[in-house]
C-alpha cells in the first residue's frame, strides 16, 4: 500500500546519510523557498544519470531562487560513492541508504532486479518540492524510469511560482 502525500500538508520525516559525510535531514536547513528532493533509482540507471547531471548543471539557478536540491536513492554507501565518482554530479547533495520503509512512507513504487547490475530492490523515481515549513508543494512519482521533469523547465516554473506567490494546487479530495 502506498501512502498518499497531499499538497499543503506536512511531508514525512526524512534523514539519510550523504556521500562525503554528514546527513541530509529534510527541513533541517531551511532554504528561502523550497527543497527539491529527487528520488532516483540508483547507479544502475542511465536515465537517472541524465537527470542528475541535468540538475547539477543548473544548481546555480536553483540556488539563486532560494531552492536547495538533493538526490536520494536506496543505493548502498559504496554504490552512492561510485555514483559520485562516475557521474558528473559534483556540488549536488547525494544521499543514500533510503530504506524500504522510507520509500513506502513517501509513496514511492518499488521494483525488483530484472538484470545483472541492478540492486535486488530499488525505488522508482519521484520528486518532492517541499516548502521550508515542511509542507508539500508538489509531488510527482513514476512507476518506471521515464517521464521526469527537466531542470531548466522546473527552474522557470518555480521562478514563476515564487514571483507570483502561486498557491499550492491539488488539495481537494478526488
Amino acid at each position: 500500500m502506498h501512502s498518499t502525500l497531499v499538497p499543503g500538508q506536512p511531508v514525512p520525516a526524512l534523514t539519510v546519510p550523504l556521500v562525503g559525510g554528514g546527513e541530509f535531514t529534510l527541513n533541517a536547513d531551511k532554504p528561502e523557498n523550497f527543497t527539491i528532493v529527487i528520488f532516483y533509482r540508483g547507479l544502475h540507471c542511465p536515465i537517472c544519470k541524465g537527470q542528475l547531471t541535468d540538475f547539477r548543471a543548473r544548481l546555480h539557478e536553483f540556488s539563486g531562487l532560494g531552492i536547495d536540491v538533493v538526490a536520494l536513492s536506496m543505493n548502498t554507501q559504496e554504490l552512492a560513492e561510485q555514483t559520485a565518482r562516475d557521474w558528473d554530479v559534483s556540488g549536488l547533495k547525494l544521499g543514500y541508504g533510503l530504506t524500504r520503509d522510507q520509500a513506502r512512507t513517501w509513496g514511492l513504487f518499488l521494483s525488483s532486479s530484472i538484470r545483472e547490475g541492478e540492486p535486488d530492490v530499488f525505488s522508482e523515481p519521484g520528486m518532492a518540492i517541499v516548502r521550508p515549513d515542511g509542507t508539500l508543494y508538489h509531488w510527482s512519482v513514476q512507476t518506471a524510469p521515464f517521464g521526469r521533469a527537466k531542470a531548466a523547465e522546473l527552474a522557470g516554473v518555480l521562478k514563476y511560482v515564487i514571483d507570483n506567490d502561486y498557491p499550492v494546487r491539488g488539495t481537494l479530495a478526488a
